[in-house]
């Protein structure tokens, strides 16, 4: 079982750290991702890829690894309204013009498997390397 739970998180990292290049390949589609109110679009979009970035990179180290899941989760909270928003007013996918409505549902409805997944495969990380206290 623990293969698969270090698989599970490499993987999981692994496609964090992509998500977070999108945000600069595709800068322009995540900030319409964003309501007209929300002021500096961009720097939004290439904190939150950068935020990605650091997050898969600590998902890496046992030493951090159960703080970064924790982060992860609450990073995947936080980003949850741009995907609902996305939805609600049919705003494409970030590197399309347009996407069928039922695809732009599956990202917010998929975020509590997310979210779990990055939470399982993360628990129990530093206890097992002596750092019971975080």
């Amino acid at each position: 079982m623990k293969i698969f739970k270090t698989i599970g998180l490499y993987i999981f990292a692994a496609a964090l750290f992509y998500a977070g290049v999108t945000h600069f390949i595709y800068d322009h589609g995540f900030a319409r991702m964003l309501p007209d109110w929300v002021p500096l679009k961009l720097i939004i979009v290439y904190v939150t890829g950068i935020t990605e970035w650091l997050l898969a990179l600590l998902l890496l180290f046992p030493q951090t690894r159960r703080a970064a899941g924790f982060g992860t989760a609450a990073f995947l909270i936080l980003v949850l309204p741009a995907n609902i928003y996305a939805a609600i007013y049919g705003i494409p996918a970030p590197w399309s013009e347009e996407t069928p409505r039922i695809a732009l549902w599956i990202r917010p409805l998929f975020q509590p498997l997310l979210i779990w997944w990055v939470l399982v495969v993360t628990k129990h990380s530093n206890r097992q390397k002596g750092f019971d206290t975080l």
